[in-house]
């Protein structure tokens, strides 16, 4: 199995994000986004990653190619101030664990500067076996069911929390 890293989000990422726009890796996103959407997402990766809003990340292998992303941001949860989390892993990439694989690196580092935010909270939609499967093993915890307005479509999402205060639970 190759090795992983995480490294930080940078201004030659932005294929990245143009890689994974695509209907099928959008299809529990509710489609793909604009080119205008994208690069307004890229630059809110940096400059909330310049302003310690957010930690964004591009996931290598051990050659530094990229095969997804993940990050995670603050956000104000039901349990207070939270950080969220998401990813995208690229098609060549997946069925190797590589998301399950960035989020216990992502964890690991959250853990270690979580800023007094006790949650990691992840969204993936409920029809999304893969993103819900990572969440279970990750050490999650399945706490509720939502639907919200996501690129001008409602969304229904599985709610995950992980304590990041408490012991890592063994794997």
């Amino acid at each position: 199995m190759d090795t992983l890293a995480l490294r930080p989000w940078s201004p030659a990422d932005l294929p990245l994000l143009h890689a994974a726009n695509t209907p099928e890796m959008t299809a529990h996103l509710n489609g793909p986004e604009s080119e205008e959407e994208i690069l307004a997402r890229h630059e809110r990766y940096l400059w909330l990653q310049r302003d310690g809003e957010a930690r964004m990340f591009a996931i290598v292998d051990e050659s530094g190619t990229p095969l997804g992303s993940i990050g995670r941001w603050k956000v104000e949860g039901s349990a207070g101030p939270s950080w969220e989390t998401g990813w995208f892993v690229l098609p060549a990439a997946q069925g190797r664990r590589v998301a399950a694989r960035a989020l216990s690196l992502l964890v690991a580092e959250a853990r270690e500067h979580h800023e007094g935010r006790r949650l990691l909270l992840a969204f993936p939609a409920v029809d999304n076996p893969a993103s819900n499967a990572v969440c279970r093993r990750g050490g999650f915890e399945l706490v509720g069911v939502a639907t919200e307005r996501f690129r001008g479509a409602d969304l229904t999402v599985n709610e995950w929390a992980l304590d990041l205060t408490a012991p890592p639970r063994a794997t």
